[in-house]
């Protein structure tokens, strides 16, 4: 071969090898991606929200009257029965007399006093009265016999007799009136540091506890003065225990009566068992921690398992529930990772041959973590998760080590 073909050999040689080299370089490599299998089993779908457990009745004992309420010494779980007096009532000491009202006060025990001596004197005259009409009715009851005087005046004696007696007991009467009544006027008078006094000689009103159980809350503790109706107390059983949350109006809406409730951090080894007893109808606005109106409604839960797996449970204490709504057997699911909308369907990416074939799926129920698939899935087939933007309909992938 002459040396001019030589060369030429040599150079297409060279650039096939650097043609072929440049290919291989630069020839699409397949995309590293998380690969899951399409798995059949069982699934959940709950409502999960934070509720907070309370005593079913909690008894506010109140004061029944006015006074001045002694100090409290129940603490907060002391246990009490129907016959335990938690508070005692009182009268409270008068109020301070201003300078008029002091000087009528006084008037009035002056008054009083000569209203006193005033009845004292009728019932001095009234008694003499009294005594002379006796001894008239003795002269006349001497005289009768000898026939020295008629029956008309002995029967006139004693007619006034009794007149006379009669009198002295409205006099008596007049002047014990007239005596209460100087009472009275003094006790105006009495200064509250004067009542102090008296508050060991008081008949005071006992408050009883309406139902047996404990002592949640000690509303006023120290003595002081009360209105009628002020709270003193809280009280109710521990042992009835039900859990109020408050879900969003949406999810309410899916919540019935009788459906079963798991019970997460409440503080046990385990979760707790629950139903729910009632969805109440009517929903209250309250405001977000990121300042958002919301619209929610309480559910009441009831506590199915025995009260000694969650005696430790108090009134007011914060527990995590999840609604179960859903549940079903050998349905098949991915994860929720893997799904993505498009032209309003769901779809996701399957592993065909290596290469990632986009897929319209038909999605059921939801949870947190999966879904339910409802048409063109089969268990077994491998579908990609966290789809980037890098995945195309037909890029090849390669599961990632």
């Amino acid at each position: 071969m002459k040396a001019p073909h030589k060369r030429i050999v040599i150079w297409g040689l060279a650039t096939a090898v650097l043609v072929m080299g440049l290919v291989y370089v630069f020839r699409p490599q397949p995309v590293p991606v998380d690969l899951v299998k399409v798995t059949m089993g069982d699934m959940t779908v709950t409502l999960d929200d934070e509720g907070e457990t309370r005593v079913r009745d909690v008894f506010v004992v109140s004061a029944p009257v006015a006074g001045r309420v002694l100090r409290i010494d129940a603490e907060i779980g002391d246990s009490v029965t129907p016959d335990t007096v938690l508070a005692r009532i009182e009268p409270f000491d008068p109020a301070f007399h201003d300078p008029r009202t002091e000087a009528e006060a006084k008037t009035a025990v002056q008054t009083a006093d000569a209203a006193l001596a005033v009845a004292k004197a009728e019932l001095d005259e009234t008694l003499a009265e009294q005594e002379f009409a006796l001894a008239e009715v003795k002269r006349a009851r001497s005289l009768i016999g000898t026939e020295a005087i008629p029956q008309r005046q002995l029967d006139d004696a004693e007619r006034a007799f009794k007149r006379w007696t009669a009198k002295v007991e409205t006099a008596r009467a007049t002047y014990d009136m007239r005596t209460f009544e100087l009472a009275r006027a003094k006790i105006h008078l009495m200064s509250p540091a004067e009542t102090q006094e008296l508050h060991g000689e008081c008949t005071c009103v006992s408050v009883h506890v309406p139902v047996a159980g404990k002592v949640l809350r000690v509303l006023h503790e120290s003595e002081g003065v009360i209105p009628a109706g002020e709270p003193l107390l809280e009280v109710g059983d521990p042992r009835e225990l039900e859990i109020v949350v408050d879900y969003l109006s949406t999810d309410a809406v899916q919540i019935q009566p009788g459906q079963q409730v798991v019970i997460d951090e409440w503080g046990g080894d385990k979760p707790l068992n629950g139903r729910v007893r009632r969805v109440e109808p009517f929903g209250v606005t309250k405001v977000s921690a990121l300042g958002i109106e919301e619209q929610r409604v309480n559910v009441i839960i009831d506590i199915s398992d025995p009260a000694e797996q969650w005696e430790r449970l108090g009134h007011g204490y914060r527990v995590e529930t999840r609604v179960i709504v859903w549940r079903e057997t050998d349905v098949i699911k991915v994860p929720l990772t893997a799904l993505f909308r498009v032209d309003g369907e769901w779809a996701l990416y399957v592993v065909v041959d290596g290469k990632a074939t986009q897929r319209t799926i038909g999605v059921g129920r939801r949870n947190g973590l999966e879904a339910s698939i409802t048409d063109n899935l089969s268990p077994g087939e491998q579908v990609l998760m966290y789809p980037s933007d890098r995945i195309e309909d037909g890029v090849r992938v390669v599961a990632r080590n």
